[in-house]
């Protein structure tokens, strides 16, 4: 039983790694782009 709880704990902590990954990596493009436009403005 103790087994079970843990595999499933460890495979919805992977898909949540895996999963914030692309929000992380769109977060980071998100915040250069606004850099970019800070950049721009003050040229």
């Amino acid at each position: 039983m103790l087994k079970r709880l843990v595999a499933l704990a460890l495979t919805i902590l992977c898909m949540t790694a895996f999963a914030s990954c692309n929000t992380i990596r769109g977060l980071g493009k998100d915040i250069e782009k606004g850099g970019e436009a800070i950049q721009k403005s003050t040229q």
